[in-house]
Parts: C-alpha cells; sequence; structure tokens
C-alpha cells in the first residue's frame, strides 16, 4: 500500500476529517470548467488535478498561480481561509 493509499485509508476508517486548503474544486465548477482542461492547459496528468481538487495533495505556489490564472481570478480566491 503506498502512503497515499494509507492515508486516504485512515481518514475513511478512523473518522477524521480531512483539512481543505483550496478551493480549486469549486472554482472550476463556478467557472464551467472541468479537471481534464485544467490538466491539459497546465500540461499535467488529470489524476493529480484531482488530486489537488479533493484536497489530497496541493500545488505549489507557481502552480496555484497558473490555475488563478486559467479560472481568470485571484490566487487567494483558490485557498480556503483558515480562521
Amino acid at each position: 500500500m503506498t502512503n497515499f493509499q494509507l492515508v486516504k485509508f485512515a481518514y475513511s476508517h478512523i473518522g477524521m476529517k480531512k483539512t481543505e486548503y483550496n478551493r480549486i474544486k469549486i472554482v472550476l465548477v463556478e467557472k464551467k470548467k472541468t479537471n481534464k482542461e485544467l490538466a491539459a492547459f497546465l500540461k499535467n496528468k488529470p489524476e493529480t488535478v484531482s488530486r489537488w481538487c479533493t484536497n489530497d495533495s496541493q500545488p505549489n505556489i507557481a502552480t496555484l498561480f497558473k490555475i488563478a490564472k486559467f479560472l481568470g481570478v485571484k490566487a487567494s480566491t483558490l485557498l480556503v481561509d483558515q480562521d
């Protein structure tokens, strides 16, 4: 089992709530864009974009700014406010 699979297993079986750091999935829906379109724009794998959308992993800062450009929003719009 990979580390990714272990973490996913832990979240699903011991009731831990995953911390959400980004709003990429929400903004994609608002802008009527798909994961595949974003992946093509970034020249990245759709699986990577999917992991960002589910907050299983996070894009680096440079990529976050590219995503914001693709979606026509400020980079800060893609981040969850952590009070």
